[in-house]
């Protein structure tokens, strides 16, 4: 009795420890893109300055341990403005997107817009894939300047 016992053990066990080796991946693949911040209230006057619009930005981030290619994955507000992504977001990296004007880095993107996006008075930004898909999204309210989503 005790060695079938024993034996049913063991193979309960190696059975369990499959399980958790094939769920292990799953988890550390769980990671992806996501709305980390919106500075939806520039500092200061909003008066459309180039500089203003600029301190108007949303930041994904990827908890990744791979870069994820944003080719065409889009960011919106609730009205429907759309910035259309090109490139990548590097392993554990950022990515701002500026509602003014400037020169495309790795890490800052620039939307090219002559005036604001992100409402003040209560908003929402959506991450979507290529494909459609909603990947993310952060809402906030009337009060503060920014949002950690």
């Amino acid at each position: 009795m005790k060695v079938r016992f024993a034996a049913s053990a063991a193979v309960v066990a190696t059975a369990v420890a499959g399980s958790l080796l094939t769920v292990a991946p799953a988890a550390q693949a769980a990671g992806g893109v996501s709305i980390h911040r919106v500075y939806y209230n520039s500092p200061g006057t909003d008066n459309r300055s180039n500089t203003s619009l600029n301190a108007e930005w949303v930041q994904l981030y990827n908890s990744s341990t791979a870069a994820i290619s944003l080719t065409n994955w889009k960011l919106k507000d609730r009205a429907g403005w759309t910035y259309t992504f090109s490139g990548t977001i590097g392993a554990k990296g950022y990515v701002t997107v500026h509602t003014g004007r400037g020169s495309n880095t790795a890490g800052h993107r620039y939307w090219g817009r002559a005036a604001y996006v992100w409402n003040n008075d209560g908003d929402t930004a959506y991450l979507r894939k290529a494909s459609g898909t909603l990947v993310d999204s952060c809402a906030w309210g009337s009060t503060g300047s920014s949002k950690y989503c």
